[in-house]
């Protein structure tokens, strides 16, 4: 069965939308910011903040560090399961004039689940620490940025994997005593 024609043009401006992003990594800084966003956004960035938070805080970072961990094992296990239901093609894969900057870490392209780990450890960091929101929130939107600049993920990606995380981080924090996001 054939797409609707609506969903057809929503697709094409999406693409459209893709090309441009990709377009601005034609500039040695652009390109070099968004792959040391991306390649931070692999978990470096996020590992650096657990040992830090445990450094710093003791047991208290402990705590928040596992929890990080516990949601990030549950991201990991619900994108990959829905890359391999959802099969969607990567933009560089789909459209020959958008190029993939970086190399991706796995074939398919929705959800993000850079953007999707992103958004939950950034939300339970700051549900923990309200005092990081000026450093972890600006960096998960970076890390979604960088996805659609560097040629990988469709802008549709990124927002479904920010809703994911937002919806996955709200469940952990749900379950976790004491820990409110934005108390």
């Amino acid at each position: 069965m054939n797409a609707s024609p609506p969903l057809d043009r929503i697709r094409a401006r999406e693409a459209r939308w893709c090309l441009r992003a990709n377009r601005m990594c034609a500039r040695n800084g652009v390109r070099h910011l968004f792959a040391i966003v991306s390649r931070l956004g692999d978990g470096v960035f996020w590992y650096l903040l657990m040992a830090a938070l445990v450094a710093v805080d003791g047991a208290d970072g402990l705590l928040a560090s596992l929890h990080m961990a516990a949601t990030g094992a549950i991201a990991l296990a619900m994108y990959k399961a829905l890359k391999r239901w959802t099969r969607r093609p990567r933009p560089y894969a789909a459209d020959g004039r958008i190029r993939a900057w970086v190399a991706p870490l796995d074939e398919f392209s929705f959800p993000s689940g850079h953007t999707l780990h992103a958004v939950a450890f950034a939300l339970v960091a700051v549900a923990h620490y309200p005092a990081l929101a000026w450093l972890v929130l600006p960096f998960a939107a970076a890390v979604g940025a960088s996805r659609v600049v560097l040629g990988l993920h469709y802008p549709s990606d990124v927002l479904a994997a920010t809703g994911l995380g937002c919806a996955l981080a709200g469940a952990s924090l749900w379950l976790a005593p004491g820990v409110q996001l934005f108390a």
